[in-house]
């Protein structure tokens, strides 16, 4: 964080207003064979072992239960841990004559995260932490080697499968039927079991997808040609549709899986391997679009059939009040958003003397600016709260139309202040501007936040906005705004990738 004392406001300073759960409109990573992870739709990125030595190549990864956190595993069982996905040992750990001679093909947590088990292509069960070890296929003879593991929901059991779509049962995983029974025209990579219970999905490296119980089937890539073959699937958490991954990162989406943006085209330094699906804070389903409006809108025509609304809390200057705040909101629909403006301290306004910053003294403008933007953010969460409005995700309202400082530091002191109120509210904060605003008020300042970018033009220039061509201060681009002639209001599109 930029900036001088006071930068970490102290706990409590912020008013007790609990943010409301931010919807998760499907988010994911994607790894790499030599341990890069690649982040999508607003999952956070917790580090790789990209960069690192590795003595075995990555095979894949896993989510850990609050989508938070994730391992990543190589072939030869090394296990490293991201985010709060916690270590409990790996098969590279164990004493050499205790370590497979068969080369780990899969691995999976237990529901509470506290173990996971390790599969090898013979069959081994490896157990950690608080997996628990029903059997294995160890010294079995199997006419193909397996390919993939899969945990029943209440970890009291797994489902192991061949690459020729044989199924073992272990525990209370039921047996539902196996893919050997059809002519498979590649070999099966995955088995992965229904979220909603009672059945499980069978996926062969061409995309072609069988369903066993009561998995759905909500199409597959086996008719198409493909570049490269997949190597991954992750259903989405209510089992009403899934993503494949291919090897070069392909992402191809069916059912109820959102797109949010793949590594395919890009050059690569691996193949990817593994997909594995998080929790994100981007509550916009992409491409989805909605509509902005504020005190502008006092008594006028409001908006209705959005997928979300964004609605202002301030009278266009900070530490004002939209009149028509309460009405506007309970006029919007379920997915709601809030933007409050931002500006530089007035001259002898006395809002910025005191804060978490300290108490300003003499022409200490860096600690009244920081003061100030967090004081204001307060008194935007106070006002919403007073209309019983606790949204997840706020933005900051950053022009050139409001009064900024001439000095840039002082400008992004303000910024970071606001933005460090509303994170300590319980909030997701991101910016609104353009580039050329934002340089102009905060110059190099990145807090890397999401991005809402005003286009001042049509849809197919929202669309276009959400490059990262068009993104600035580090951040990544969650909203764009239009106009469209005959709308009293602007629009807004969520952008489908990150």
């Amino acid at each position: 964080m930029a900036g001088t004392a006071g930068a970490v406001p102290p706990v409590g300073y912020a008013a007790n207003v609990p943010a409301a759960p931010v919807a998760s409109p499907g988010a994911y990573w994607l790894v790499s064979s030599d341990g890069g992870i690649f982040t999508f739709g607003g999952v956070p990125f917790a580090g790789s072992a990209g960069g690192q030595h590795l003595s075995a190549p990555v095979i894949g990864m896993a989510a850990t239960p609050d989508g938070l956190g994730y391992w990543i595993y190589t072939r030869a069982g090394a296990v490293y841990t991201f985010g709060d996905a916690t270590y409990h040992g790996a098969l590279t750990g164990l004493p050499p004559a205790a370590r497979p001679s068969a080369p780990v093909i899969g691995f999976a947590p237990t529901p509470d995260g506290g173990g996971y088990w390790i599969a090898t292509a013979n069959g081994g069960i490896y157990t950690f932490g608080d997996a628990q070890f029903f059997g294995s296929r160890a010294g079995q003879k199997d006419y193909a080697p397996i390919a993939s593991m899969a945990v029943t929901s209440d970890g009291g059991g797994y489902w192991l499968a061949g690459a020729d779509g044989a199924l073992y049962t272990f525990g209370d995983a039921p047996f539902l039927g196996g893919a050997n029974t059809h002519r498979l025209t590649s070999p099966i990579i995955k088995i992965a079991a229904d979220p909603a219970g009672g059945g499980y999905w069978m996926v062969a490296a061409d995309g072609g997808v069988f369903t066993f119980g009561a998995a759905p089937f909500l199409g597959s890539t086996g008719g198409l040609k493909l570049n490269k073959p997949i190597v991954d699937m992750a259903p989405t958490a209510d089992g009403a549709g899934y993503w494949m991954v291919a090897s070069d990162g392909g992402i191809f989406t069916f059912g109820d899986a959102a797109y949010r943006g793949s590594t395919g085209g890009k050059k690569l330094n691996a193949s990817i391997v593994g997909i594995a699906v998080g929790h994100t804070s981007d509550p916009y389903t992409p491409g989805a679009t909605g509509f902005d409006i504020s005190w502008p809108q006092c008594g006028g025509a409001l908006p209705s059939g959005g997928a979300f609304t964004v609605v202002g809390v301030n009278d266009g200057k900070a530490f004002t009040h939209n009149p028509c705040f309460a009405s506007e909101v309970a006029s919007v629909g379920p997915t709601l958003s809030v933007y409050m403006n931002l500006d530089a301290p007035p001259a002898g306004s006395s809002e910025g003397l005191t804060g978490p910053a300290g108490a300003c003294t003499g022409n200490n403008t860096g600690c009244i600016a920081y003061n100030y933007g967090y004081n204001a953010a307060m008194d935007s969460v106070g006002t919403a709260a007073a209309a019983g409005v606790t949204a997840g995700m706020w933005w900051l309202d950053i022009e050139t139309a409001n009064t900024w400082d001439s000095n840039q530091f002082n400008n992004s002191r303000t910024i970071q202040g606001a933005l460090d109120a509303l994170t300590q509210a319980g909030a997701v904060a991101g910016i609104y501007s353009t580039p050329h605003q934002f340089g102009i008020i905060a110059g190099s300042y990145a807090p890397a936040t999401p991005l809402w970018v005003a286009t001042g033009s049509v849809q197919a220039t929202a669309v276009d906005y959400c490059s990262p061509d068009h993104a600035f201060a580090g951040g990544t681009p969650w909203l764009t705004q239009f106009q469209s002639g005959g709308v009293p209001y602007d629009q807004d599109y969520a952008c489908p990738v990150t």
